[in-house]
């Protein structure tokens, strides 16, 4: 039986000021390793050097391959695209902001010859990054382990190893909105962590600002859970009963009591309130339908313009 293939997939978008370490220290892991290896970047519509770059590595390295998008579609199809394409045993799922240590590829392969088919990375720490940054993923990820509907492992990213099998089922998923770790974890098979400390960004600004983390955590949340559904129609039930018994008090005040009737003050704070309970429920119903819409249109989930060595 000959050598195994691994393949690592990197999604990048305007990385050049990475992409030499990257290389570099990627390579050095690789080599030392008894299999054979293919390095699949995935170009995600960069702006800066990075295609260029990765050209000049693939004219000189056979085992880089490189896929170039039409344009950019975000982190999360491009990895998709590069699993589509990849053709190892396995692959392990790295960004290239250097965050991540490719030195933990060895442990991610030592477990998978072990016999695990899923291997994920989880983060112990995260250095340099903003307490309010960290202090909101500890929160959207206990979240999620309270309202999905499947057991997805707490402070992991997309950093991990995943078997062939799991490659397989990835891709036989057709879904636009994707949210990797969850659609591994709903896989299921057998599955293990390895721990490690994420470091500070090596170059380059932060790929996940605020407003696009926030739409990411509104993907995992409507892909693993319908409990928004269920709390939209919570907040009605809750608000028939507040008027129900609002209705039954001006009843009483009115046949049986001399006092006023409340007037325009109560009348607005009760008008916002129902307002505002409306439009939230409105918005959790049209996260689903927008997000069932996008589906219905069976576009591509991503264009590929050019590939390099594949």
């Amino acid at each position: 039986m000959g050598k195994k293939l691994v393949s690592i997939v990197i999604p990048v978008f305007n990385e050049e000021g990475n992409l030499p370490v990257l290389y570099e220290r990627l390579s050095a892991v690789l080599k030392i390793l008894a299999t054979d290896y293919e390095l699949l970047f995935v170009n995600d519509g960069s702006r800066d050097q990075s295609l260029a770059l990765l050209k000049n590595y693939a004219d000189r390295d056979v085992h880089i391959k490189i896929i170039d998008l039409s344009r950019n579609f975000g982190h999360q199809l491009a990895v998709t695209a590069g699993l589509d394409h990849c053709q190892g045993d396995c692959a392990v799922i790295i960004d290239a902001d250097l965050q991540d240590p490719p030195e933990l590829i060895t442990e991610l392969i030592a477990e998978w010859n072990s016999g695990y088919q899923v291997v994920y990375a989880r983060r112990i720490k995260r250095k340099g990054e903003h307490f309010l940054k960290v202090f909101t993923a500890r929160i959207f990820y206990r979240l999620l382990k309270k309202l999905a509907n499947i057991e997805i492992p707490l402070d992991t990213g997309d950093f991990r190893l995943i078997d062939r099998k799991v490659i397989n089922n990835l891709k036989a998923m057709p879904e636009r909105n994707r949210f990797i770790r969850g659609m591994v974890s709903w896989i299921g098979l057998r599955q293990t962590s390895v721990q490690y400390v994420r470091e500070e960004r090596f170059s380059g600004e932060t790929k996940y600002p605020l407003f696009k983390m926030i739409r990411f955590a509104l993907t995992g949340l409507t892909s693993f859970s319908l409990v928004p559904l269920q709390l939209a129609s919570l907040f009605g039930f809750l608000v028939s009963a507040i008027s129900f018994l609002a209705g039954l008090y001006t009843i009483y005040l009115k046949i049986f009591t001399t006092q006023t009737i409340p007037g325009w003050t109560s009348l607005m704070i009760a008008l916002l309130f129902l307002g505002g309970i409306q439009l939230i429920t409105l918005g959790i119903i049209g996260e689903y339908i927008g997000r069932i819409s996008e589906e219905v249109k069976q576009r591509p989930a991503y264009i590929v313009q050019d590939k390099i060595n594949l």
